[in-house]
């Protein structure tokens, strides 16, 4: 019987310590082929080339590098490169977390967003600290919840989106099912000049923090446990959309004035 096939992708590069952990301890449970950026990417969200050539680069057997974003990677894969549709995408290991409100600028996350709507099982894996020293609990993880997919599936239009706690695996204290908490942002705008004269900037600032909230990414990891949040591919406000419907808009129903 074939293997599943997995595909591998991340937004640190081909080169990073992460991919290459992520890809070896996959080897175990399936057939592993990794697309990867050339180059950090990590904070390009769900961008796509459209104005320029991609190119694609094998590195070794199974693995290829492109100059591209990581939904690039994907879109290459499986629309034309792999020769055959993967079972699941999984994008990672991402050193530094993905909670709450980073996964709209996560390269990670869109990896995994892309596979989903791609109608693939996907998932996207991070461990929480930059200077990651226990990248391989997410390896161990990564097996276990890739196995739970080939068993169980996930349900249509969703992908994980998953944080590690950086432990030894033994010290992680269980994994919980949790919702999107909220980040607060510290961001810096740096304005310099280079020897010309000419202004550039710097998008800087302090460590993020984040509201206490419970049943949220950020708690679960606070209390040493990984967190698993389901994102869904549908992001419409169906609050809003039903209090909008009920209100009288100016702009409503079929007699839409275009002078006014």
């Amino acid at each position: 019987m074939a293997k599943p096939l997995i595909l591998v992708t991340n937004d640190d590069g081909i080169h990073a310590p992460g991919l290459a952990l992520l890809a070896s301890a996959l080897g175990q449970v399936g057939a592993v082929r990794v697309y990867a950026p050339d180059r950090q990417q990590s904070a390009v969200g769900h961008g796509v080339s459209l104005h320029r050539p991609l190119r694609v680069t094998a590195v070794k057997d199974g693995w290829h590098m492109v100059d591209g974003t990581p939904t690039d990677c994907v879109m290459l894969a499986v629309r034309d490169l792999l020769g055959a549709r993967p079972d699941v995408v999984v994008s990672g290991i991402n050193a530094g977390a993905n909670l709450g409100d980073d996964v709209t600028y996560s390269g990670t996350v869109a990896g995994a967003y892309e596979g989903m709507l791609l109608g693939i099982p996907s998932i996207a894996i991070s461990d929480v600290h930059f200077a990651c020293k226990h990248m391989d609990s997410a390896a161990t993880f990564a097996v276990k919840i890739t196995k739970f997919i080939f068993e169980h599936g996930l349900p249509r239009d969703t992908m994980l989106n998953i944080n590690v706690p950086d432990l030894p695996y033994s010290q992680i204290r269980g994994a919980q099912i949790t919702r999107m908490g909220r980040r607060d942002y510290q961001d810096e705008i740096v304005r310099r000049e280079d020897p010309r004269g000419t202004s550039y900037y710097w998008i800087g600032g302090s460590e993020p923090s984040h509201v206490r909230e419970a049943g949220t990414d950020f708690e679960a990891i606070e209390s040493d446990c990984i967190s698993i949040t389901p994102l869904h591919r549908d992001v419409t406000n169906y609050e809003a959309l039903e209090i909008l419907r009920r209100k009288t808009l100016p702009f409503q129903g079929n007699g839409i004035n275009a002078n006014e």
